[in-house]
């Protein structure tokens, strides 16, 4: 089944602090989008030299980051620790510790990013 959520942006107050945490973040690319006046960054890069994007989002100036509205969830891959600890070096900070949230769902552990916006990281359960 396809996911549902296509597309996320995220706002941002500094584009330069913000792609920085990103790409320590997920380990992937975060590049200007051609033609937006450095306005606006995708987050991720091609899978595999498909070309086709491994994430959907970006960061873009103009919105007001925050810890109210929708909250974004970024998958840890298999090492939410490892992420949850990079978000820390890259500027961020633990806003709830991680914990199991049943099987269904598995560990979450919310981080504000360098901007000020709630994110989630999340792990499967077993």
């Amino acid at each position: 089944m396809a996911n549902i959520i296509v597309w996320a942006d995220i706002p941002v107050t500094y584009m330069p602090r913000a792609m920085e945490f990103y790409q320590r973040l997920t380990g992937y690319p975060v590049s200007m989008m051609p033609g937006t006046n450095d306005t606006v960054a995708l987050l991720g890069g091609p899978e595999g030299g498909s070309g086709e994007m491994i994430v959907s989002a970006d960061l873009y100036v103009g919105g007001t980051p925050s810890h109210d509205g929708p909250t974004v969830y970024f998958g840890s891959g298999g090492d939410i620790d490892g992420m949850a600890a990079r978000a820390v070096e890259a500027g961020g900070k633990i806003l709830e510790e991680k914990q199991f949230m049943g099987d269904m769902v598995g560990w979450i552990v919310f981080v504000e990013d360098s901007e000020g916006n709630r994110i989630g990281i999340q792990e499967p359960g077993k």
